[in-house]
């Protein structure tokens, strides 16, 4: 893309993510990338997985914010960021999922993309345990010690807290601290992208979602982003040709100059089949 080539493109992360979204974007777009220093940059102000500090914004304002943030510590004016969040499915309700949203920001050109991914790709979880051989179970199904774990007290407890546990040894040791005063302790995965190589995965896949959006560029303008911003339902049932729910058409638009241009048929059918039909199979 030659509107970011050659340009200095700010990763807001302090938890490692530039290890696979930098070498993804370098190659696609062509930019520099930099990482802001912790000194002058914590990502920990917009809310933490643990819950000591509550997230106040939702994902894309986080993620909006952090670029703006990262962009005015260091004096540039392209960043990406992403935000992580976890807990069921939207509809497998009783597996647990992980959606992964990544945005880049462009000031200079007022451009702002963002795309998510889904995924059930996740050992989220967390459980009270009782005894060492329990937690061990944990661990071992969480994929430690390669993915962190997180050690409380209790469940949401704020006060007895130890995360980034990676070594078998200390996860026994501050397990022995937390029964010297309580019957059980409370561990969870530690779902921060440094110490945890599945969620990395997600954040990759995220990005080449990301580079894909990027090169959609609207056809009157050539703005980055030409994406889907409206869906029509009312594909005709083959059988009594009424209107069903299913998708007739996406409306493509353009952030920028507003061009829109409307594609029939995505999944390429022009009719529904009547078992999907409202009034064939009401």
């Amino acid at each position: 893309m030659e509107l970011f080539k050659g340009r200095r493109l700010i990763i807001a992360t302090m938890h490692g993510k530039e290890r696979v979204i930098a070498p993804i974007l370098e190659e696609a777009l062509g930019v520099e990338v930099v990482v802001p220093d912790i000194s002058n940059f914590n990502t920990d102000m917009f809310g933490t997985f643990s819950g000591e500090i509550e997230r106040m914004l939702d994902p894309v304002e986080t993620a909006r914010q952090k670029c703006i943030v990262a962009c005015k510590a260091m004096n540039e004016t392209l960043a990406v960021a992403s935000e992580g969040s976890f807990g069921p499915h939207p509809v497998l309700m009783f597996i647990p999922a992980d959606e992964e949203l990544i945005l880049l920001k462009d000031t200079l050109n007022d451009i702002e993309i963002a795309v998510r991914i889904t995924s059930t790709n996740t050992n989220f979880g967390g459980e009270e345990v009782y005894s060492w051989e329990a937690l061990k179970t944990f661990a071992t199904n969480a994929g430690f010690p390669e993915h962190g774990l997180i050690l409380r007290d209790a469940k949401d407890s704020k006060e007895h807290i130890c995360k980034g546990i990676t070594s078998w040894s200390e996860l026994e040791n501050k397990f022995r601290d937390i029964l010297s005063f309580k019957s059980y302790a409370f561990v969870e995965t530690d779902m921060r992208a440094h110490l945890n190589p599945t969620r990395m995965k997600i954040i990759a896949l995220t990005t080449e979602k990301l580079v894909e959006k990027v090169k959609a560029c609207c056809p009157y303008c050539e703005t980055p982003g030409f994406d889907v911003m409206d869906v029509k339902e009312g594909l005709p049932c083959t059988l009594c040709k009424l209107p069903t729910k299913s998708i007739k058409s996406l409306v493509y638009r353009c952030k920028k100059c507003n061009h829109s241009s409307e594609k029939l048929y995505p999944k390429g059918k022009t009719e529904e089949d009547p078992m999907f039909c409202d009034n064939c199979n009401p």
